[in-house]
């Protein structure tokens, strides 16, 4: 059996690469990346560009199980994806892994949409398919903490709503156990961690943490999206981040945990861990 990992060389991918490598070994591994040559990674890896549909077919030579993890460019995944999937099935990929987005098929969320479309064009693909559907990364909400801690206070526009955030370690090693397991074929995973928490409860542990009073403070969506264009995001981000958290207040972000904590075989890392990773020491 030969695996492939698209984008290796990413957030995701790296701890997806490591944790495959614990379980698997290196053997019968391949690296996708768009630049091998600086990629320096332990196993073999091979160019492959979403964007250049060229690129894909060498890469997949031999691929017998492809993991796909999603292309960062919101608005041009679609296409991106479309043109893995129909390389992967020319290849002769007998399944795909692919990782989406908690509740794609039903979810408010502005970055649902691609995701439930791509895995519509994954089961109409005639190749196996597991979809693993993670939920909001943990450092997502971790990387306001040392502007809080400067500021004096958490802001967001989430209200009290319950998110279900996991770490991206325990996404990629859960996507792992499904990439070198089997029986996952034709299976959607919900993938969330537990136990779920509020920006409230994360503003409480920092101030657990630290010693300091740092409260959370709600915000209207267009405020919160300002904030946010002001700290230096570019305004569609900061627009899309602010509505995925005040929909975050109307419960998009939460989900049961069961699934995730069952597949890496261990509870998934908990608040006030998520915290400690990034406050300074």
């Amino acid at each position: 059996m030969t695996l492939a990992i698209t984008g290796a060389s990413g957030q995701l991918g790296r701890l997806v690469l490591d944790h495959v490598i614990a379980r698997h070994g290196a053997g019968g591994l391949r690296a996708l990346v768009r630049s091998p040559e600086r990629a320096a990674l332990p196993v073999e890896a091979a160019a492959f560009d979403y964007d250049r549909p060229d690129s894909m077919a060498p890469a997949l030579a031999g691929v017998t199980r492809l993991l796909l993890i999603s292309g960062s460019e919101v608005g041009r995944r679609i296409d991106q994806h479309r043109a893995v999937i129909d390389a992967a099935r020319a290849a002769g990929v007998g399944h795909i892994v692919y990782t989406s987005l908690l509740h794609a098929d039903t979810s408010p969320l502005p970055l649902a949409a691609e995701h439930h479309q791509t895995e519509a064009m994954l089961h109409d693909s005639g190749m196996a398919v597991t979809i693993l559907r993670n939920g909001w990364y943990q450092e997502n909400h971790m990387a306001a903490l040392p502007s809080a801690l400067r500021l004096g206070a958490l802001y967001g526009a989430a209200g009290d709503g319950l998110i279900a955030a996991a770490s991206r370690n325990d996404l990629a090693e859960a996507a792992a156990v499904v990439l070198t397991g089997a029986g996952h074929e034709g299976k959607v995973h919900e993938l969330a961690g537990a136990p779920a928490y509020t920006l409230a409860d994360v503003a409480a542990e920092m101030s657990r943490q630290t010693g300091r009073q740092i409260p959370y403070v709600n915000l209207p969506e267009a405020d919160y999206a300002s904030a946010l264009a002001g700290a230096g995001l570019p305004e569609p981000l900061a627009a899309m981040l602010a509505r995925c958290d005040r929909l975050a207040g109307d419960g998009a972000l939460m989900a049961d945990g069961a699934t995730l904590a069952g597949l890496i075989g261990r509870p998934s890392r908990p608040l006030a861990d998520a915290v400690a990773a990034v406050l300074p020491r």
